[in-house]
């Protein structure tokens, strides 16, 4: 009876076209029907049914290119008459045949069980009917699949919804058994961030699965706080999760406490208190910040109350000594020189101005702030019955408040009153940033494979924003943005044998790291890759399928639109995010420009796992 269904399903769906010739079984050669010749067809997604070892099988796929031939057009008797004449009657757009290329991306075989993913062994044979797929169809031939699919968007320039599946990373129903890696790639405007909340949100439907997002910018944390943020497309991101049962945790930097001596030697040494005391940066000032951390320690100065005037008195007067003034400058001219302006200085104002922004994200105190460990161990916390999903917002703004008492004070003067009680502004940079970023990525292979040695899966995507500028290409530069790069190398060979996957977010292409981009097994193509050292390395992982990419090279850039609600989000999407695409070939389709389409084709209902 199903099978049956679906035949008559396929029969109803709009005929265009037959099987051609020449036909491969990599790609097949269509006759365009002459009541079709008028339609768009590029992009649509086309099927037909065939017999295959006696079964009917179905195959699908999206028609990339359209060619026009009159071979009478194409003598030269006749191209002097059209010349003359600009049209024979006879012979102009009578004799015209319109001819497609289409690319199979899925083969299903019907049987007593339902519908199984098969392949195209033979090619069927000419005068074979190719209709369009249709909602309808796709229902049927997916109906066993159906709790799984979620949508992103139609197929491209097609009314369809486009099936995608997306599996957490752990074993049983709906699991793919280990983690994949995604990127998403596209030019500022694309829709490539919007797209990503949207594949957060097919993933937080598993209770299960953790999400960690590591937010540069802090769009996301917004965004899951129901905040508005710049575009016309506002998710209700926030309601969705809380209708899954997913709890959902915001950290900002005000509400992280660094828990590392290390990061402290380091993040003191990049902010102005050395700099305001004659060190330039460079080996003097680390010097200087090791040194000086070095004997806090020896002190039994804990990182926790760093922050007090005790501790700063402390650390003032391990700079006034002599023995720690040789570790970081051994000449005596040099010494004298910092002596001179060390006894100028004004230790109320030092502490003030330069030592509370440094020495406050380590203040464990602070209303709401937790340690990165904590924060890490929740997230990885494997027996809970909903795992959450965690925002880390390390933008700039997140670093700021709404006292910054001490920035108007001037360095040198009478102030002998403390500061200690108000709230100053965090010291806060990209370098800092990288710091932290690099002490969550240490703490999530940390826990990784210990959970690995316990045969647990960690069942947990990583989402990371702007990673071009985390994992470049080219030489980063700075010490601290080298380490970053080189543990999210690492992460992205080693954790996914551990359960953990990660999502990168990226404008570029050509400027994110090769080795990155080997470990992805699922990509987003979105509209600014087409030209240029970026379309070179588009064509590599693409696989040199020339047919795709001339598609892909046909999107419009979706701020060319006339309106808002005209816009287009078009994407090429590779990889097993689909059961129209486990046969590795490219996939096309416009994201969502609606809210109330994207809410409409998805039922949230929470996934099973």
């Amino acid at each position: 009876m199903q099978k049956q269904d679906l035949k008559q399903l396929i029969d109803a769906a709009e005929r265009i076209g037959v099987i051609g010739s020449p036909s491969s079984t990599t790609e097949l050669a269509l006759d365009i029907l002459a009541s079709a010749v008028n339609k768009k067809l590029v992009g649509e997604l086309a099927l037909f049914r065939y017999l295959q070892d006696g079964l009917p099988h179905y195959a699908m796929g999206q028609i990339t290119e359209i060619t026009l031939r009159n071979v009478w057009h194409e003598d030269p008797t006749i191209r002097s008459l059209i010349r003359q004449r600009g049209k024979i009657d006879t012979v102009s757009e009578r004799q015209d045949t319109h001819a497609g290329e289409m690319i199979i991306s899925a083969v299903f075989s019907a049987n007593t069980e339902g519908y199984r993913p098969s392949i195209l062994g033979t090619v069927p044979s000419t005068g074979t009917p190719v209709h369009l797929a249709d909602d309808a169809v796709l229902q049927e031939l997916l109906s066993p699949y159906r709790e799984q699919l979620f949508y992103l968007g139609h197929v491209y320039g097609s009314r369809p919804l486009l099936p995608l599946w997306f599996k957490h990373f752990d074993t049983g129903p709906q699991g793919a058994g280990e983690a994949y890696h995604l990127g998403i790639f596209g030019k500022t405007g694309s829709g490539k961030s919007v797209l990503a909340k949207m594949i957060l949100l097919a993933y937080a439907r598993y209770p299960k699965m953790a999400l960690l997002v590591i937010d540069p910018q802090g769009e996301f944390a917004k965004e899951i706080k129901g905040e508005k943020v710049p575009g016309e497309f506002h998710l209700p991101t926030q309601q969705i999760i809380a209708r899954y049962g997913k709890p959902t945790r915001t950290y900002s930097v005000q509400d992280l406490v660094l828990d590392r001596w290390e990061l402290f030697t380091q993040i003191l040494s990049e902010s102005p208190f050395f700099e305001q005391l004659s060190f330039p940066k460079g080996e003097n000032r680390d010097l200087a910040a090791g040194a000086l951390s070095d004997k806090l320690q020896r002190a039994n100065v804990t990182l926790k109350d760093l922050h007090t005037r005790e501790s700063f008195n402390k650390a003032w007067g391990l700079l006034g000594n002599e023995t720690v003034q040789k570790i970081f400058y051994r000449s005596d001219n040099s010494r004298a020189r910092f002596q001179a302006v060390y006894a100028e200085a004004k230790p109320d104002l030092f502490y003030t101005s330069y030592w509370l922004p440094v020495t406050q994200l380590f203040r464990e105190d602070r209303k709401g702030a937790r340690k990165v460990e904590q924060v890490l161990y929740d997230l990885f916390k494997l027996d809970a019955d909903q795992r959450p999903l965690v925002v880390v917002d390390l933008s700039v703004e997140s670093a700021q408040t709404t006292q910054s008492t001490s920035q108007a004070l001037p360095l040198f003067g009478d102030n002998s009153h403390s500061q200690e009680d108000k709230s100053v502004p965090l010291f806060w940079n990209e370098t800092i940033q990288a710091l932290v970023i690099k002490r969550l990525l240490e703490g999530i292979r940390t826990t990784a494979e210990h959970a690995y040695q316990n045969n647990r899966s960690l069942n947990t995507l990583v989402l990371l924003d702007e990673a071009h500028r985390l994992a470049p290409r080219e030489d980063p530069g700075r010490d601290e943005k080298k380490a970053v790069r080189g543990i999210l190398i690492d992460a992205a060979r080693t954790t996914r044998k551990y359960g953990v996957g990660w999502m990168f977010i990226s404008q570029t292409l050509s400027s994110l790291h090769r080795e990155i981009l080997e470990q992805l097994r699922i990509f987003f193509f979105g509209f600014g890759l087409g030209m240029g050292t970026e379309f070179k390395a588009l064509s590599e992982l693409v696989g040199g399928r020339s047919k795709a990419l001339d598609l892909y090279q046909l999107f419009r850039d979706p701020h060319s639109a006339f309106d808002t609600t005209s816009r287009e989000y078009s994407f090429m999407t590779i990889g097993p995010v689909s059961p129209l695409s486990f046969s590795g070939t490219p996939l096309f389709f416009n994201s969502f420009n609606t809210v109330e389409e994207f809410l409409s084709a998805n039922s949230f209902q929470r996934a099973k796992t």
